[in-house]
């Protein structure tokens, strides 16, 4: 099977240069939907499922490839590689962030700029670093995904997503959560919440942007902070916007931060 058609990669959009777009754990490329029109005249809007998730072909998962980010990773470049893509833009929220630079360290021509919505190279905590959580709550975290999965989606969902004030955007986070397979969830977020790749900032060449919500329960302030000031070419821009789905819940901050950079 074709990465186009493993990946459910889609292509739209009028420009010539390509501008990526990498979903975040439990969701698809919809997620992208408020975001991409705003960008069609002028790039080559690409959008794709990363293996496990929305229309990717399940079938294509493999424990080995996917137990490291690398593995997406490698999905990213091959991506790039099959639709000719160089000095592109690569969109990326949450744990796609680090799967960005991995593909950008290992193919360096494939993106010239990166944005990075809600990024965290590692989630827990160690002296000298605050990633936001304990190891004791990663591993809480995790049991209760392996333990119940659908209540897991019904419990985080409205905690990542923030914006009490709007239910509709937590009920569709969840219902994404729900839809994505068991068993590829829980292995997953695993891979993401265990994952330690500050040691892979310092090696990422290109320019980045990092954008921060100004409350965010997943990825801290703190942290979006640490990975500007670790990349070589990094900067970041807070916007006024809860939640760690800014793409859904504040859509046009996150294009305005976007035209600004590009």
């Amino acid at each position: 099977m074709s990465v186009i058609a493993r990946n459910n990669v889609t292509v739209r959009g009028e420009g010539r240069r390509a501008m990526v777009f990498a979903h975040g754990f439990g969701c698809d490329q919809n997620m992208w939907r408020h975001v991409t029109p705003a960008f069609e005249q002028d790039y080559k809007v690409v959008l794709f499922d990363h293996v496990g998730c929305g229309k990717s072909d399940l079938g294509a998962y493999e424990n080995a490839k996917y137990s490291s980010l690398a593995g997406y990773a490698a999905d990213i470049v091959q991506i790039g590689q099959a639709l000719d893509i160089t000095g592109g833009v690569f969109v990326a929220h949450s744990v796609s962030a680090m799967i960005g630079i991995l593909a950008s360290i290992d193919a360096p021509d494939l993106f010239s700029e990166l944005v990075l919505i809600g990024p965290s190279p590692r989630y827990i905590n160690e002296e000298g670093y605050e990633g936001g959580f304990t190891r004791e709550q990663i591993e809480e975290l995790l049991e209760f995904l392996d333990d119940n999965h659908m209540g897991w989606s019904a419990a985080m969902g409205p905690v990542i997503m923030g914006n009490p004030d709007r239910p509709e955007l937590s009920e569709e986070l969840v219902n994404s959560f729900c839809r994505t397979d068991p068993d590829i969830a829980k292995a997953f977020a695993r891979v993401t919440f265990l994952s330690d790749n500050r040691a892979d900032l310092p090696r990422c060449q290109a320019r980045a942007l990092v954008i921060q919500s100004k409350q965010d329960v997943i990825a801290q302030q703190g942290v979006g902070e640490y990975v500007r000031d670790h990349l070589p070419n990094g900067e970041m821009i807070v916007i006024n916007a809860t939640g760690h789905c800014p793409n859904l819940s504040a859509p046009a901050q996150v294009i305005s931060a976007i035209k600004a950079f590009v």
